[in-house]
């Protein structure tokens, strides 16, 4: 089924994009030590990719702050935009598109990752019990300091100078990160946002940060060059609401009113098993969405196309296949073998488990 809709062109916002299937984010814990910026790995690991209708790029922190593991990219310094530039460039060259993912982790960090040796910060004072990986080895994430109010709007406008740097650098767009219980995830559950001030208690309250990073990111881009990643339903990194429904129908009825690029989500558990519990709808919140749809977790070639034949979404991001399949889209439209993923070299290293993997013309011959 090599003339499937998945392999059509789309439109993505300001973005034409060839094909319907994204790379999704996908962290590896290999960026310059001594300034969290992108180098050559990183350009031949992209470039190899390019043949994605999309590529998201990993997580990348908008601020010292943002940062929550061990050997993580930025965007906020010179080093860090000229790093990327070089990968922006050598995606373009082979006809790719790619936008970044901006971030910033919030209480998933830990002392040892942060300017200065301070505590990680959070909507409010309440440990995640979760890890994180510091260098050394994994280490749980200590119990945060609440944001005071007077910092929000640095926080803002960290976002907004994260997506100006991204244009800089010659990226399509960007993508906000909202998921899978990092700063604007924890700011969204009342699982952790325990705050009595504008940015607590109700939906309206609760999604005010997000709406503020929003207003920034739209207006100095614009809103056809962003997108947004979402997991409503998903427990990662310790996040939960007393009703997450409600909260994400409000979520998605927010976010449809900018035009965006799209609208991301995580289906099921980030990593996990796709059913949702009674009562929870992917269909609701995508049906109130009025642009391009993409969705992620466990797809294969079979349910990925069904998804996009039948109009669930748009198109469909592929993560860890991704890794060891450099060639993916082409794998899939031949209905080709994928190569086996390496666990041992997911995170930190060099180029083996990174930029080692074969594509199906550099296989040998059975």
């Amino acid at each position: 089924m090599t003339d499937a809709k998945l392999f059509s062109p789309l439109k993505v916002g300001a973005i034409d994009v060839r094909n319907r299937i994204a790379m999704a984010p996908l962290t590896r814990n290999r960026a310059r030590p001594e300034d969290d910026a992108p180098y050559g790995i990183h350009v031949t690991y992209y470039e190899q990719r390019a043949g994605a209708g999309l590529i998201i790029t990993e997580a990348s922190q908008i601020s010292p702050q943002g940062k929550g593991y061990a050997w993580t990219p930025g965007i906020y310094s010179d080093a860090q935009i000229e790093g990327w530039k070089k990968v922006t460039d050598a995606v373009h060259a082979k006809g790719g598109k790619i936008v970044i993912q901006l971030w910033h982790v919030g209480r998933i960090s830990h002392n040892v990752l942060q300017p200065g040796g301070v505590d990680p910060v959070a909507p409010s004072a309440i440990a995640a019990n979760s890890k994180t990986f510091d260098g050394e080895k994994f280490v749980p994430t200590p119990t945060p300091r609440a944001l005071e109010l007077s910092e929000l709007p640095g926080i803002v406008e960290d976002y907004r100078k994260a997506a100006a740097n991204a244009i800089k650098a010659g990226f399509d767009g960007i993508e906000v990160h909202a998921a899978n219980g990092y700063l604007l995830d924890q700011f969204l559950r009342d699982s952790s946002n325990k705050r009595t001030d504008a940015y607590g208690g109700s939906f309206e309250n609760r999604s005010r940060l997000l709406k503020e990073v929003m207003d920034a990111v739209t207006a100095e881009i614009g809103a056809d060059r962003v997108g947004i990643r979402l997991s409503p339903f998903s427990a990662a990194n310790d996040i939960s609401d007393s009703d997450p429904m409600g909260l994400f129908t409000h979520v998605v009825d927010l976010l449809n009113g900018y035009g965006l690029a799209y609208l991301h989500l995580v289906e099921g558990q980030t990593g996990g098993p796709r059913e949702l519990a009674e009562g929870l709808s992917l269909k609701a919140l995508y049906d109130r969405f009025s642009g391009v749809k993409i969705g992620n977790n466990g797809y294969d070639r079979d349910l990925a196309i069904k998804a996009v034949e039948s109009g669930a979404v748009d198109m469909v991001a592929f993560g860890r296949p991704f890794i060891s399949n450099p060639d993916l889209v082409e794998r899939l439209r031949k209905n080709a073998p994928l190569n086996q993923l390496d666990p041992d070299t997911l995170y930190g290293g060099g180029e083996k488990g990174y930029t080692d993997y074969p594509s199906l013309e550099d296989a040998p011959a059975a």
